[in-house]
């Protein structure tokens, strides 16, 4: 077997929001597949970041009255933090605000200029009128040019994959303040990915040999369209200021990369940070092997398929026409369902990696069943938790634990832990249990390789599952009482002890913790190499529980922790929470429960305008507003003041909840609550109605 040299990556995580078990699917998908290949003696650097940069995190960063340096700081130890907690190992984990990366990007983009594949020309952009500032794409709206779909991004359709320029969008909308965007014109900096090189370089690297998996390939077919089509558009790559990011070189600081730019220019610069340390440790790398062409290094990235066109197609045609290493192999993976649904905060499932670790929930678990799920397509995996719970125990605790407490307990009592040694002569006898550990080792490694993770576990339960059996037929628990056949049971327990150790081994990509403490237990060296599979365990120390049971009721607190409530507030959290809901409203990502149109009549939506807008006095989010509804004005009390300065909004029309039971509130009585709209991305956005509307309309 030749020694392979791989830099793998996993999509960087955007600073601008908690981990949780969906993000994790790829993290854990990544680490399994890297400590494999560490297992089987290939050189392999895992690495990863923060992607820190965009108009996201300025305008978070605003609303948080801090820095935006500040708040990638923070983001990055929180992270960093569940990453370690679910055992996810980056050999380094950086960040994209990083003088590495600038140098890598500044590097690219003069490149590619000097290629003549960047160029500038003034574009017609969405503005703000009410914000004062270019709007990203993201933070514009409207029907997708090509399906119609309601409520797309300004770059590309959630629904049909198609990609755009914002102008391009059918009645769009200021995702910031909600008014309609002017278009107004701005040099920008474009790629020239239409250009010919680019598009044959494409072609070929999406179409031929196996970088992509097969439906990813058919993906880029699709957008590639037929020769002589000519599908590929330009790709803007420049932002105007204001924007948190790297200055494009030669522009005075007027221009700024994109943030799709420089995030996945983020793997080079966490991989040069890696090379100097790594330097500075004296275990040198050559960087240059693993980021320029030529040589026998191997680039694996894994991602979400949500991203594949960005990865598939601007990210390698800039990397080969700026003379860098193209990916080697891009692994997509689909996304994560809970109980067969989107997640959801108000069902409980939008379940965040702090929480389930704040519950104590073992983060093995997790690895286990998710890895049970995952294999090589594109295909969504769904966390059914009753299943979760079942599989977990039955496995792990049921299976594979089961082998070793039922047989270590006996050799410490009746052999002082002493495992005999194999008896190469009489194989079928003195080695029915690992033989059937060891029957399994090519199908497991297959299969990891192959990125298959179900299909090895299902060959690691099989063989848990034969030698289960046999112990059942062989009942040690009797042979320990007759000491006539004391020998024989002293053969069977180093047997199986055995072939334990030899499942730890399949396990050990899965299972690190777990793995580290049977190799404690068994007194075996660790980290695990493939190489030493049939190297015998010699004694045992005092059995210890290695894994313990899911109780069901951890997995019902789980939901209820993640749960957003429908329900009214308990009364001591009540004020509170009735003047800051749009504050702390927090995303869907997909629409719950439904009600009828009865219940929806129940609620008493009107038109009301801002007559008056005042400060709260001691209150850190309040504004006070008093509204004219038509028939009157009320007060209410709005946790608004991150978004909005009382003297802007004066004057302004929005929707109210009328029939809305007064609250009393330490600063006096709010008569009903402001509709406002809050989401993934920061912001608190008033809802307004459409010009004409008038105080006291119903909304319905």
């Amino acid at each position: 077997m030749s020694r392979r040299r791989i830099l793998v990556t996993s999509a960087l995580p955007y600073a601008n929001g908690a981990i949780h078990l969906g993000h994790l699917v790829e993290y854990i998908q990544t680490d399994i597949w890297v400590r494999f290949q560490k297992m089987r003696g290939h050189e392999v650097h895992y690495v990863c970041a923060d992607d820190t940069h965009g108009t996201p995190i300025m305008l978070r960063a605003d609303a948080e009255g801090i820095s935006p340096q500040q708040l990638i700081e923070r983001v990055w130890h929180e992270h960093k933090r569940d990453f370690d907690a679910f055992q996810v190992g980056f050999d380094n984990y950086y960040s994209t605000d990083s003088p590495e990366n600038r140098a890598f990007c500044e590097d690219i983009y003069l490149q590619l200029k000097g290629g003549g594949l960047i160029t500038v020309r003034s574009v017609e952009q969405f503005y703000d009128p009410v914000k004062a500032m270019f709007l990203p794409d993201r933070y514009i709206k409207g029907e997708c040019p090509k399906c119609g779909a309601k409520d797309q991004y300004g770059d590309s359709c959630e629904v049909c994959g198609t990609t755009y320029s914002p102008i391009d969008l059918k009645n769009p909308y200021s995702v910031v303040s909600g008014a309609r965007p002017e278009r107004r014109a701005s040099e920008h900096h474009f790629f020239r990915l239409s250009d010919p090189r680019c598009e044959a370089f494409l072609r070929g690297f999406t179409q031929g040999g196996e970088r992509l998996q097969p439906e990813a390939a058919n993906k880029m077919k699709e957008w590639l369209g037929e020769q002589g089509e000519h599908l590929l558009t330009d790709w803007d790559i420049s932002r105007d200021p204001p924007y948190f990011g790297f200055p494009i070189p030669g522009t005075g600081g007027t221009k700024f990369f994109y943030v799709w730019l420089d995030a996945p220019v983020g793997y080079f610069g966490s991989f040069a940070n890696y090379a100097v340390r790594r330097r500075a440790a004296g275990a040198a790398i050559d960087q240059d092997a693993f980021l320029r062409p030529g040589g026998d290094t191997e680039l694996v990235h894994f991602i979400g398929k949500d991203i594949l066109y960005f990865h598939a197609l601007f990210w390698p045609a800039m990397l080969e026409h700026a003379g860098y290493r193209t990916p080697s192999k891009i692994f997509a993976h689909g996304f994560l369902t809970v109980n067969g649904e989107k997640m959801s905060k108000s069902r409980g499932t939008f379940i965040t990696a702090e929480s389930y670790l704040r519950l104590g929930l073992n983060p093995e678990w997790l690895r286990y069943y998710y890895a049970a799920k995952l294999g090589p397509t594109m295909e969504d995996i769904d966390l059914n938790l009753d299943d979760f719970v079942a599989r977990v125990n039955s496995d792990l605790v049921g299976k594979y634990v089961n082998i070793i407490s039922r047989y270590a307990s006996i050799l410490n009592k009746h052999f002082d832990g002493i495992v005999l040694a194999v008896d190469p002569k009489s194989l079928v006898k003195t080695r029915k249990y690992s033989m059937i550990a060891y029957a399994a080792d090519e199908a497991v490694r297959e299969a990891y390789e192959n990125r298959e993770y179900g299909k090895a576990l299902r060959e690691v339960m099989r063989a848990a599952d034969l030698i289960n059996q046999q112990i059942d037929q062989d009942k040690p628990w009797d042979l320990a009482k007759n000491d006539a056949r004391k020998s024989e049971l002293h053969v069977l327990c180093s047997d199986c002890v055995n072939a334990f150790r030899v499942l730890t081994y399949y396990l050990a990509p899965v299972l690190p913790q777990t793995a580290a403490r049977a190799a404690e237990l068994l007194g075996l060296e660790y980290p695990f190499a493939w190489a030493d599979l049939a190297r015998p365990v010699t004694r045992v120390k005092p059995y210890q529980h290695l894994i313990t049971r899911v109780d069901t009721k951890q997995i019902a607190a789980l939901v209820e922790a993640n749960r957003e409530s429908l329900q009214p507030a308990a009364p001591q959290q009540s004020q509170q929470r009735h003047a800051e809901h749009q504050q702390h409203a927090a995303e869907e990502s997909a629409v719950d429960e439904t009600i009828s149109i009865e219940d929806f009549n129940r609620i008493d939506l009107r038109v009301a305008r801002i007559v008056d807008a005042q400060q709260v006095e001691g209150a850190d989010k309040l504004v006070k507003l008093t509204l004219d509804i038509g028939d009157g004005t009320r007060t209410v009390f709005a946790g608004i003041k991150s978004a909005y300065a009382p003297e802007n909004l004066k004057g302004r029309h929005t929707v109210m909840v009328a029939n809305l039971a007064p609250r009393k509130m330490r600063f006096g009585v709010s008569e009903g609550m402001v509709l406002a709209a809050s989401g993934a991305d920061p912001g608190i956005f008033l809802i307004a109605p459409d010009e004409g509307a008038l105080p006291g309309m119903r909304v319905k």
